[in-house]
């Protein structure tokens, strides 16, 4: 009996993270970890950044003040001003009453939520070219009113809405699930309003979650090719976003003013991974 229960224990303390790997596995798995972030992570974000300089510092800014590159880059602003507000909107309101409440079709919701996840981005411009394009089920009657929504900003915009709406939601549904509505019950009985009851007790628990879903979603909207790839028409100082003004710039051989460009977007990433982890952290801490 003590010799089983002793065995129970040791098996017991193996499979909960307790054993201790020889010092030469150990080294060797941080070895292979920093081998593979080095060349996935580091030596492209350092090759950007190398090519972007490549011509040297006057070079550089001059591709970034070029006409077209500046268009792309307003272009991309203007689609992320927009499109992460409304996921922002829709993320908390669909988060607040998929964790808050119980209601008929609400798993029917949280598929739909995490459709964009599973469709690729082509096909979610293709979905638009169906419904807007002059031959969809919308573009006659758009073309009679002489509304543009393909290749043009208001298509851009859609896509990129289409492809990021589940970013917010997505952070916040499982926090505020985790976070339980005790804190809600407790506002609702001392008679706070439901907006009173969300600013005062339930935003305040989930503002580093919102952080890190709007920075998450401000990444991908910035960042968004290939839904826009489809939808923009590739109109030069027009419809092209700054991922599409680097194609360009590419496929022509100015690989400097390329890699300029895109260096804006490895810089957007660095940042995003940084308010990431500090989010993260403090989400962490929120919810021990």
């Amino acid at each position: 009996m003590h010799v089983t229960g002793a065995l129970k224990i040791k098996k017991g303390q193996k499979g909960g993270g307790g054993l201790a790997e020889p010092a030469l596995v150990r080294w060797l798995l941080i070895a292979v970890a920093l081998a593979f972030l080095g060349l996935f992570l580091v030596v492209p974000l350092a090759a950007v950044f190398t090519q972007a300089l490549d011509k040297g510092v006057d070079a550089y800014f001059a591709a970034l003040r070029e006409p077209d590159a500046l268009s792309a880059i307003k272009l991309t602003l203007l689609t992320a001003a927009i499109s992460v507000p409304l996921n922002l909107i829709f993320g908390v309101v669909a988060a607040w009453a998929i964790s808050k409440f119980d209601f008929p079709g609400k798993s029917f919701l949280i598929t739909l939520i995490d459709l964009p996840f599973s469709v690729s981005p082509v096909i979610s411009g293709l979905i638009y070219v169906l419904l807007f394009g002059l031959q969809g089920w919308a573009g006659p009657w758009l073309s009679a009113h002489d509304i543009k929504i393909l290749f043009a900003v208001p298509g851009i915009v859609l896509a990129t809405i289409f492809v990021t709406f589940p970013f917010v939601a997505r952070e916040l549904i499982p926090l505020m699930e985790a976070q339980g509505k005790d804190e809600e019950e407790a506002a609702m009985v001392l008679g706070a309003s439901g907006l009173q009851t969300f600013f005062r007790v339930t935003f305040p628990n989930i503002r580093w979650g919102v952080l890190y879903g709007v920075i998450l979603c401000n990444a991908r909207a910035m960042g968004e090719f290939g839904a826009v790839s489809v939808v923009s028409g590739h109109v030069r100082g027009y419809t092209n976003t700054i991922p599409l003004h680097v194609e360009i710039l590419y496929n022509e051989y100015n690989y400097a003013a390329a890699f300029a460009v895109a260096s804006l977007l490895a810089l957007l990433a660095l940042v995003t991974l940084v308010v990431k982890t500090v989010a993260e952290w403090k989400i962490q801490e929120e919810t021990m």
